[in-house]
C-alpha cells in the first residue's frame, strides 16, 4: 500500500516537474525541474529494492551533471537572452517532422505494449546476493556488448568535442615569467577586479564597479562583449554600454592582430 501510495505521489510530481521543464521560458527553473524530476526517480528507484541505483542517481545526475548545468548557466549569465536566429536553414521544419514521427513511434510501441503484473527486482536481488551484484551481472553478462558500445560512444564524443575546440597556436605560451613581466610593464601589477563586483547584475557581462562607483573596464569580458555589441544587447546605462564597447573594439583588434599571422603564412 505504501509503495502504491509513494509512486502516485512521485509521479504526479514528475511528471509536472518535466513539464515544467519543457514549458519554462527560464534555464535556471528548467535545470531545477530537471532536478526535481531526477530526485523523484532516485526515491522511486529506493522503493523497488535498487538502493545501489538510487545512490548513483543522486549522487552522479543530480549532484554532478546538475550543478554542471548550474556553473554553465552561472558562467554563460541568467538574464542573458537566447538566440532565435537560424543558423541551419530549414532546421525548424525537419525538427517538426522529427518530432510527429517520434510520436506517430511511441503512439504504436505504447499501443502495442502488454501490461502484467510489476515483477520488481527483489527476486533478482534474492537470487544474486545482493542488488549491486545483481546489476553488474546483467552489466557484465547479458548487456556487456550494449554496454561497452556505449562506454566507446561517449569517449569518442568527449575526443570530438576535444578536437572541434581545440585552437591552434600561433605563438609561443608565455610563461610565468612572461606574464609577471607583462603586467609589470603595464602598470596594473595587482589582480583584476571579478565582474559583477559592487554591481547590481551576477551576470559574466556585466562589468564590475569600484569602489567610487566607476565602471573598471577591465573587468569586462572582450569575447562576450564582442557578441552584446554584435547583437545589439547593450545596457541602459551610457556608462556601462561605453564600457562594453571599449572592450569589443580590444577583441575585435586582439583577433585582428591573431589572424594577421596566419594570413602571413
Amino acid at each position: 500500500m505504501g509503495e502504491t501510495i509513494t509512486f502516485w505521489v512521485l509521479a504526479v510530481v514528475s511528471v509536472s516537474a518535466a513539464l515544467g521543464l519543457v514549458f519554462s521560458r527560464k534555464a535556471v527553473y528548467c535545470a531545477l525541474m530537471l532536478g526535481v524530476v531526477m530526485l523523484s526517480l532516485a526515491v522511486l528507484y529506493a522503493v523497488q529494492d535498487a538502493p545501489f541505483l538510487a545512490a548513483v542517481q543522486i549522487i552522479v545526475y543530480t549532484g554532478a551533471v546538475m550543478m554542471l548545468f548550474l556553473f554553465v548557466l552561472m558562467m554563460v549569465g541568467v538574464d542573458s537572452s537566447d538566440s532565435l536566429v537560424e543558423t541551419i536553414r530549414g532546421q525548424r521544419f525537419w525538427a517538426m517532422i522529427a518530432g510527429i514521427g517520434f510520436a506517430v513511434l511511441l503512439a504504436l510501441a505504447v499501443g502495442q505494449a502488454a501490461i502484467g503484473d510489476p515483477a520488481g527486482v527483489t527476486g533478482a536481488n534474492q537470487r544474486a546476493g545482493g542488488n549491486v551484484p545483481a546489476l553488474a551481472e546483467l552489466i557484465f553478462t547479458r548487456h556487456v556488448f550494449a554496454f561497452e558500445v556505449a562506454s566507446a560512444l561517449l569517449i569518442t564524443a568527449a575526443l570530438g568535442a576535444m578536437v572541434l575546440a581545440h585552437r591552434e597556436r600561433t605563438r609561443p605560451r608565455p610563461t610565468q615569467k612572461d606574464l609577471a613581466k607583462a603586467r609589470f610593464v603595464s602598470g596594473y601589477p595587482g589582480p583584476l577586479p571579478g565582474p559583477g563586483t559592487y554591481a547590481r547584475n551576477n551576470a559574466i557581462d556585466m562589468p564590475a564597479r569600484l569602489p567610487d562607483g566607476s565602471v573598471s573596464e577591465l573587468s569586462v569580458n572582450r569575447v562576450i562583449a564582442r557578441h552584446d555589441v554584435e547583437d545589439g544587447r547593450l545596457p541602459d546605462d551610457p556608462e556601462l554600454a561605453e564600457a562594453i564597447r571599449q572592450a569589443a573594439a580590444e577583441e575585435e583588434e586582439h583577433n585582428a592582430s591573431i589572424a594577421g599571422p596566419k594570413e602571413d603564412r
